[in-house]
């Protein structure tokens, strides 16, 4: 099977294009960053810088493939605006055009469940269920860019799309790295009442999905997925766990939810009157996801797609640490 992979130069891009390719696919990596373009082919993997607005430069790479997951975005709780419209919508656009030149087989789409958050807790929610107003930018160009896809099916190119939920594993950038940091400065609070709880998922757990879309029978197509490890944890047990491993202290200070919510827009004000307009210590996207509680329904998944994380959130933990005193 031939496929090409946007964004393999990312944490889910990267451990996709690295398990097709173990498993006998025929391989193209496009992704943003040389020094791991070339890292991927000193493993034997085709791989091309292609800016995702160079629709022509997707034109041709796409040339004879059969299966294309679109892998790349620009996921962030801060930036600009535009840099996300370019990145998701734009790319995106683009990256579906390319297919339809081509006549690829299918389009495997990495959407997010951000679309889902509103500034309150949401448990189990399901594909279909009624989306909040955008909490951010990123949320607000995935939910434009789902939209692309979704016309894109509609006028003949099959398309499937999975929603993801905090992905993380050995590796990762996002999760834990961002974590880790502030509780080693000391300046992280307790946010709400400690007791929230969220899913995650491990890396290869998202990997088997991605798979699974591949080959999926004709009635999943067009369709949305949801994507988790299916085991909801306590957030702050968690952090008290990396704490205890790191030999960090774990926060004893408590604020409510609604103090530090005022604080990091407060922040956000700020911050956007910078020129640079970097990012703030706290955002009110990142408040959100540590002080609410947020789990997926994921038996669409199970039902449809034969969906069964086989590695666990406590084994998948333990692959990050060994991984994380390693490295750093």
């Amino acid at each position: 099977m031939k496929a090409i992979i946007t964004g393999s130069t990312g944490f889910l891009g990267g451990a996709l294009t690295r398990r097709l390719h173990n498993t006998g696919w025929d391989v193209t990596a496009l992704g943003r960053n040389p020094a791991k373009l070339d890292q991927l082919e000193s493993e034997n993997i085709r791989a091309a810088q292609i800016d995702l607005k160079n629709k022509d430069g997707l034109i041709d790479a796409f040339k004879d493939q059969e299966i294309v997951f679109h892998c790349a975005a620009l996921p962030s709780p801060w930036g600009n605006f535009e840099a996300f419209y370019q990145a998701n919508v734009i790319g995106t656009r683009n990256v579906i055009r390319a297919c339809e030149a081509n006549q690829v087989k299918r389009l495997v789409y990495v959407s997010t469940p951000s679309l889902y958050f509103g500034f309150g807790s949401r448990l189990n929610v399901k594909e279909d269920d009624a989306l909040p107003e955008p909490v951010s930018d990123y949320a607000a160009t995935k939910i434009l860019a789902e939209q692309e896809v979704d016309a894109a099916f509609a006028a003949g190119l099959p398309t499937i799309t999975i929603r993801p939920r905090a992905i993380f594993g050995p590796g990762d950038t996002v999760i834990f790295p961002r974590l880790i940091p502030r509780l080693e400065s000391g300046r992280l609070p307790i946010i709400g009442d400690g007791e929230n709880i969220v899913d995650l998922t491990y890396i290869e757990n998202v990997v088997d999905a991605l798979l699974l879309c591949a080959e999926s029978p004709s009635n999943t197509l067009g369709k949305k997925y949801n994507i988790s490890n299916g085991e909801p944890v306590k957030l702050w047990e968690l952090i008290k766990k990396i704490c205890d491993e790191l030999g960090l202290q774990f926060p004893k200070r408590k604020i409510t939810y609604q103090a530090a919510n005022g604080f990091a827009a407060a922040l956000e004000a700020i911050y956007t009157l910078i020129p640079t307009h970097p990012e703030p210590p706290l955002t009110r996207m990142s408040i959100n996801m540590i002080a609410h509680s947020t789990t997926l329904d994921i038996s669409a998944a199970k039902r449809d797609l034969g969906y069964a994380p086989h590695i666990s959130v406590d084994e998948g933990y333990q692959k990050f640490m060994q991984w994380w005193k390693e490295d750093h």
